[in-house]
This record gives C-alpha cells, structure tokens and sequence, in this order.
C-alpha cells in the first residue's frame, strides 16, 4: 500500500520502504512527482456519454500503467469549486470564505501522486491524460506526509 505508516520508523511508498525525512526530498532515493489536472468545472459533464467515456479510457490507461508498473499513489478527483471554502488571515484571525482564493476559469479538478525516477518518466505518464480538455502540470514533490487512511467500518 502507497504511504502506509508502519511503526514510526518506516513508512511505504511505492511497494518500497525508507525512512521518512523531512529534509530528503527525494525519499531515500525514490522521487514522487504530482500529476496537478486543470480545468474549467463542468467541461466533463458537458460531454456526450461516449466523449466521457473516451476521456476516462486516457485516466484508465493511465492507472493501469501506473499500478502495472508499481508506481501509483493516491489519486483524486475534486468536487466543484462552488464546494471549496477559503481561509486567510486578516488581522491575526482566520477569515473562511466562500469558493476558491483564486477568480479565474481553470481550477485545479484533481491529481495523481506517482513514482517515478525523472521528470521526463513522470511527464511521459501524463501524456497518457486527456489534454484536450484539461492542462495538466507535473511537479516533484518535496515532502509526503503519508497519513493513515481508515475504511468507515473500522471505526
């Protein structure tokens, strides 16, 4: 499993295990590279059934990749903006408003985190994405907090 804590010594990422440091920004070794998608909200839903099945082929191939070759991490999909709330501070105290900081028409609609060895290995992965629609951005990973994550049955 990609970033299960395992004791407090190790941790997994991508089926490898290292020791986590705040100051290697490579992981002992091992790069992780985000895979940032942009886009305008709504452009999927405006497609036709066979235009969305088409697009989800390219995330298809792409996971399959990723888990074929052990490099797969999590992965995401945003809800729509109008669900986002932001925080800054004003004045010393956390100020919550509605929808992203930003006013402009892409967002940042989901993402993959991936193993790979270079930036270009990682760049290749993206390509496999539906660009046509989105803009994609690759970039290396400083720090991976690797979480627990805990199914709903389990408490």
């Amino acid at each position: 499993m990609f970033g299960r804590l395992v004791g407090e010594v190790f941790c997994d990422v991508g089926f490898r295990r290292v020791r986590p440091s705040y100051e290697l920004a490579n992981f002992g070794g091992i790069m992780l590279y985000s895979i940032l998608i942009f886009g305008e909200d709504g452009t999927f839903d405006q497609l036709s059934e066979d235009e969305q099945a088409a697009v989800m082929s390219k995330h298809y191939a792409l996971q399959d990749r990723l888990a074929a070759e052990k490099q797969n991490g999590p992965a995401a999909k945003l809800h729509a903006t109008a669900t986002a709330v932001t925080l800054r501070e004003q004045g010393g105290v956390p100020v919550v408003t509605d929808g992203p900081f930003v006013e402009t028409k892409e967002h940042l609609l989901g993402f993959y985190t991936i193993e790979c060895d270079t930036i270009e290995e990682a760049i290749e992965a993206a390509k496999l994405l539906p660009l046509d629609i989105a803009s994609v951005e690759v970039r290396p990973i400083s720090w991976f907090g690797p979480g627990q994550v805990i199914a709903a049955e389990d408490g």
